[in-house]
């Protein structure tokens, strides 16, 4: 399912799309999961870094890197490895151990370290406080859609 909706996603996206449809949507819509919600956020964030683009020039190439090494080599040691490591997706959920590393951590899949997020999001997260005036517009929205439609505030 995280497949499908990432390469729908990422087509989208690079076809100059800037809306994803249907986060946190199982069975065409039929279904919402606030942890699938939380994985569709990490599957949009990786397509976003994906549609950034990437530079191709001198230093990310690293022609003179590739040919100092030699094939079969280690490359990840490597101080231009280690200077552009960060610049790959950093995805929370995604678990890019090994497997005996995974293991040693709980063995969890993506859905339970969504689930997981999620309790911690719903038991920790202070949000900001709109400013007034945003909470002002608001209120006067409400009250003149319920004047519009006769309801009254009990």
């Amino acid at each position: 399912m995280g497949h499908e909706k990432t390469l729908t996603g990422l087509i989208a996206a690079l076809a100059g799309a800037n809306l994803i449809y249907g986060p946190g949507m199982l069975e065409s819509g039929i279904t919402f999961d606030i942890a699938q919600l939380v994985l569709d956020n990490e599957f949009a964030k990786m397509i976003k870094h994906t549609v950034r683009g990437f530079g191709v020039n001198k230093e990310a190439l690293a022609v003179d890197v590739i040919k100092e090494i030699g094939p079969a080599k280690n490359f990840l040691a490597h101080t231009h490895t280690l200077r552009h490591m960060r610049s790959q997706s950093q995805p929370e959920l995604i678990d890019r151990k090994g497997i005996e590393d995974w293991k040693a951590a709980g063995g969890t899949d993506i859905y339970q370290r969504a689930a997981e997020k999620v309790k911690s999001i719903l038991e920790n997260h202070k949000p900001e406080p709109l400013m007034e005036d945003v909470s002002t517009k608001i209120r006067s929205i409400i009250k003149e859609t319920e004047n519009e439609l006769g309801v009254s505030k009990k």
